[in-house]
């Protein structure tokens, strides 16, 4: 007597998400940020599959709904490879916590919208009647002392910095998604960095406002400064030190701004263009594309990488993404020439001025600890690089030597 066939067990997923993108639908974990492009017909199996089909019985659904085979055991390997196998028996992942919804609601309101644009009308209005609130480089140094000036610009930026991210993060989690905010370590800086896993799995209309809501509060952080500083004025016109504070923030957060079209990087405006185009990774197609063409006109095709590993639309778009490189190297000269060298200029000149003048200057003293506070920076940030680089160095394979060579 024949024993009865053991049922096949269907293959455990995580919960998914399907958006459609055209002729495509991206799957993905919101959980976890692991995303892939599928065509209809796989992310049609991926369902069957997330719905209890086992992998036997979703070949054949699949063979006979479009008259192909299919190989399953690749396709499950791919699902693994991705994140979207769930060890069996293992519990799913505990949903992320998506609260502050009232406020995010709130902060993006019709009647704050209007706020914002009423904060814009003013500082136009306001500007319009006194240049003195465009942002200039000698705003940055609202007092004598370079040492208020740095510890002012330094720890007044920390909660701009993350007023920025906090927009981004209720633009998130008014989409109900499970965003917060990391910090995390560039050289010597701390900086604040906003994670939105799942913003793939909501349509691409509702991407843009998270993308776009750091700019939003940084405008209606320069605009509210520059109020503030026109609205406490002193009587003989000129402006107050909080005033002059505010101008000194906004001079900064103004250069945050223009640092935002810098689309050769990965800025908050190329995530933009990139949603627009319908790219899912634009930024390395469009510079691996033209440094090929640059290593075919020097003819060097050892330096040539595989463009097939980017869709074939993005390969299309990043062909012509180059004037918009262009444009982003554009504005990084800018920010360089009016923003970062007068800075340092005008920061050089008073050092010199102060230090030239001897110990019974005003600000000597004062000079010179802002002088050494700069120069340890510097000295960590070459530390640190140095570090990593012996690190990196420590990693590579060692080649052995004939002599060296055990066999």
């Amino acid at each position: 007597m024949s024993e009865p066939a053991l049922e096949e067990p269907a293959l455990e997923l995580h919960e998914l998400s399907f958006v459609s993108e055209g002729d495509e639908v991206m799957v993905g974990r919101p959980d976890t940020g692991s995303y892939a492009v599928f065509p209809a017909d796989g992310a049609e199996l991926v369902r069957r599959i997330a719905g209890g089909m086992s992998l036997s019985q979703a070949s054949a659904w699949y063979e006979q709904s479009f008259g192909e085979p299919v190989d399953i055991g690749d396709f499950a390997a791919t699902l693994a490879e991705l994140g979207f196998v769930r060890e069996p028996g293992a519990a799913p992942a505990p949903a992320k916590r998506t609260g502050l919804r009232w406020l995010a609601r709130a902060v993006f309101s019709p009647a704050a919208w209007a706020c914002y644009a009423c904060l814009t009308g003013l500082w136009l209005a306001a500007a319009a009647h006194t240049s003195a609130l465009f942002p200039h480089p000698g705003q940055v140094f609202f007092t004598g002392s370079l040492v208020v000036v740095q510890i002012v610009i330094t720890f007044g930026q920390m909660p701009l910095l993350f007023l920025h991210e906090g927009m981004h993060i209720l633009a998130g989690r008014r989409l109900g998604l499970p965003s917060r905010l990391g910090v995390s370590n560039r050289f010597t800086y701390i900086v604040f960095e906003t994670q939105l896993n799942g913003l793939m799995s909501v349509p691409r209309k509702a991407r843009y406002l998270p993308f776009v809501a750091g700019l939003v509060g940084d405008l209606a952080v320069f605009c509210s400064l520059g109020l503030i500083a026109e609205v406490t004025r002193q009587g003989n016109g000129s402006f107050s030190l909080a005033g002059r504070v505010c101008l000194a923030l906004a001079f900064t957060v103004a250069l945050r701004m223009l640092w935002q079209f810098q689309l050769y990087l990965r800025t908050d405006l190329y995530y933009v263009f990139a949603t627009a185009l319908n790219c899912y990774d634009l930024h390395d197609a469009s510079i691996a594309l033209l440094r090929n063409r640059i290593w075919r006109a020097l003819g060097r095709p050892d330096g040539i990488v595989d463009e097939r590993q980017w869709t074939q639309h993005d390969r299309k778009v990043g062909a012509l993404y180059g004037p918009f490189i262009a444009a982003g190297l554009f504005a990084m000269v800018f920010i360089t020439v009016f923003g970062t060298i007068p800075v340092i200029r005008l920061y050089v000149v008073q050092i010199a001025r102060e230090l030239v003048a001897g110990p019974a200057a005003p600000h000597f003293w004062d000079s010179a600890i802002s002088l050494a506070f700069n120069a340890a920076q510097i000295a960590a940030l070459i530390a640190v690089w140095q570090r990593k680089r012996r690190v990196q160095a420590g990693r590579r394979p060692r080649l052995l030597s004939e002599q060296e060579n055990p066999s």
